[in-house]
């Protein structure tokens, strides 16, 4: 028994000793993928909305870029830069409360601002459009201050 025992230890440490992380390469290209630390393979969309951040947030009734927003648009501006072929649209949103017509102007300005903090940090504005969706596409559904705050927002997306 204790020879079977010692067996499997013996190839067990073989075969860890035998497994190597896969390498990976920084993708400048602007079209590949990216690894993270985990070894997966990342989507440029997926290293945006996991690591750089896609979306910023806003109080009620208000387009300005809060300190928290400008930190993540700062980061949203370096991966622009890493992937210098790509062009993005910024999404504007609002929560529920507001007529329809009132939410898709705050929206607008909400993607408006977003935008124009990212040419502010060197984006060239070309790479950037924005569009407004208003109340009509609320990432959380409720009726509350916690699904209204997360429904206030700008969302940077690749085209």
């Amino acid at each position: 028994m204790r020879l079977r025992l010692l067996g499997l230890v013996a190839t067990m440490t073989v075969l860890a000793g035998c497994h190597s992380a896969p390498t990976t390469t920084a993708d400048n290209s602007g079209s590949g993928m990216n690894s993270n630390a985990g070894g997966t393979t990342l989507t440029p969309q997926q290293e945006l909305t996991q690591q750089v951040g896609d979306r910023v947030f806003f109080a009620f009734d208000k387009s300005d870029i809060s300190s928290d927003a400008q930190a993540i648009l700062g980061r949203q501006a370096d991966f622009t830069k890493k992937y210098g072929s790509l062009t993005f649209t910024i999404e504007g949103h609002c929560d529920e409360r507001g007529t329809r017509e009132y939410n898709l102007a705050l929206g607008e300005r909400r993607a408006t601002a977003a935008k124009n903090a990212l040419v502010a940090l060197g984006v060239d504005a070309g790479r950037l459009k924005t569009i407004s969706y208003g109340k009509e596409r609320p990432a959380v559904d409720g009726h509350n201050e916690a699904a209204w705050a997360q429904n206030r927002r700008a969302v940077t997306v690749i085209n």
